[in-house]
């Protein structure tokens, strides 16, 4: 069934983004200040576009953008010289290989979520395996003092990968964005500040 628009949804349209998924990291950046302008970007789950073109558009990012996602973007849809689109699965083992030219990264974005069942449980579950690998991204790509934002469904996992954010991070909180839909149970984990963690991987 085809969910119908709803006010994120045709601002989205009407600015020219190709989901309403951008005022989430809006508020995210209002709230929290996670980006700069002089920041290289690692946009992970970046498909249809709507957040590297906010980066870009909005922010006025300098240096590169880089999106990963297994659903391509448009080309046309974000004409900047400094955005670099890789075609990946972030759950492979090449996807380090494939990042580590355009590495360090000072922030790491995720709204990646993983296909979902129908299953509460078994979907917070995988987006909980997300969230560790692009926690390990960020352990081997992400510059001392660097910021992570990224999502989760709410589980029971919530506050032990929360817990592994505030370890490795100076800040780290959990934010739910007003643009967030009221009947979905994704949050936001901010972290700002990294400094690594000796527990190793989670």
């Amino acid at each position: 069934m085809k969910r119908k628009k709803d006010f994120y949804s045709k601002r989205a349209e009407k600015e020219g983004y190709p989901a309403r998924s951008v005022y989430k990291l809006k508020e995210i950046q209002e709230k929290y200040g996670v980006i700069k302008r002089n920041y290289r970007v690692l946009d992970i789950g970046s498909s249809p576009g709507s957040w590297s073109l906010y980066l870009l558009r909005e922010l006025g990012i300098k240096r590169e953008v880089v999106g990963i996602d297994m659903k391509r973007i448009e080309e046309s849809r974000i004409n900047f010289s400094n955005f670099k689109f890789i075609h990946a699965d972030i759950m492979r083992e090449d996807v380090f290989e494939k990042l580590k030219p355009y590495a360090p990264f000072d922030v790491i974005l995720s709204d990646v979520a993983p296909y979902t069942s129908g299953n509460r449980d078994v979907d917070a579950y995988r987006s909980a395996e997300l969230v560790r690998r692009v926690v390990k991204i960020a352990d081997t790509f992400l510059v001392n003092g660097g910021n992570i934002v990224v999502k989760i469904f709410q589980s029971n996992e919530l506050q032990g990968i929360l817990r592994e954010i505030k370890c490795r991070f100076d800040f780290g909180k959990s934010f739910k964005p007003m643009a967030s839909r009221s009947e979905s149970y994704e949050i936001f984990i901010v972290g700002k500040g990294y400094k690594g963690c000796d527990r190793g991987d989670f």
